[in-house]
């Protein structure tokens, strides 16, 4: 059985807890799955406080991650997806480097100058000013770059077709409406926002795992994004 220090409020250790959020964000399960999973191991627990546990430490978890993360690269690919949040469209803009990695997801409730300004804005609060951008045809990029000084010497790489030219951003997409139907949408925006950026964050984790290459290097990345995930969900005590 997983053990470890226990938290003031909570019944099971922290070992516990990050163990079934983890496994919540890695895989494409519910939390009945999670329950099952955890019993499996001898662990007693409701799928009401496995929801809970992911609500209460997403955010913790993804911002000891994100710390965590190696230095990203300087070409970005920019992208919106749409995403029903309690029955209301909503934008998920998604940003990825040229190794696919996520760099940041915003949940916004609009389509415009406003809101590409702001998920600039958002990026440029974490990372350095890329080299160069890659976006879809959106006239809004456009905007949004003449609109912030410290972006107008940035190259800006627009496509016709994101499917064809922008893939890298099209398959980080994919994990999102893989959990989005096995969630049957998101009910809150707040909610949302907490658990796709966690959801990124292990993606970056586990990323090179699922591309072809040898078995012994996929072994040893995957003990090292182990150990780091150990490693925050300890930092978090």
């Amino acid at each position: 059985m997983l053990s470890g220090q226990k938290l003031p409020g909570y019944r099971f250790p922290l070992a516990v807890i990050g163990y079934a959020v983890w496994l919540y964000h890695r895989f494409t399960l519910s939390y009945r799955d999670v329950e099952e999973l955890l019993l499996q191991r001898g662990i007693c627990v409701t799928r009401e406080s496995i929801r809970t546990w992911c609500i209460n430490f997403s955010d913790l978890f993804a911002h000891g991650l994100r710390h965590r993360e190696p230095r990203r690269g300087s070409r970005w690919h920019l992208d919106e997806m749409h995403v029903d949040v309690g029955g209301v469209t909503h934008w998920l803009w998604r940003a990825v480097d040229e190794k696919g990695a996520v760099l940041d997801v915003f949940l916004q409730a609009h389509r415009d100058t406003e809101a590409a300004t702001s998920f600039f804005q958002h990026l440029l609060s974490e990372y350095d000013v890329p080299k160069i951008i890659h976006t879809d045809k959106l006239g809004s990029y456009g905007a949004a770059l003449r609109e912030l000084p410290v972006l107008h010497g940035v190259e800006h790489v627009q496509v016709i077709s994101t499917a064809r030219c922008n893939n890298l951003i099209e398959q980080s997409h994919r994990p999102t409406r893989q959990q989005e139907r096995q969630q049957r949408g998101f009910r809150s925006r707040l909610r949302a926002q907490g658990f796709l950026e966690l959801h990124a964050r292990i993606t970056n984790l586990h990323h090179p795992a699922r591309t072809t290459v040898p078995a012994h290097y996929r072994r040893s990345h995957q003990r090292a994004a182990f150990k780091t995930w150990q490693d925050t969900v300890q930092q978090a005590a």
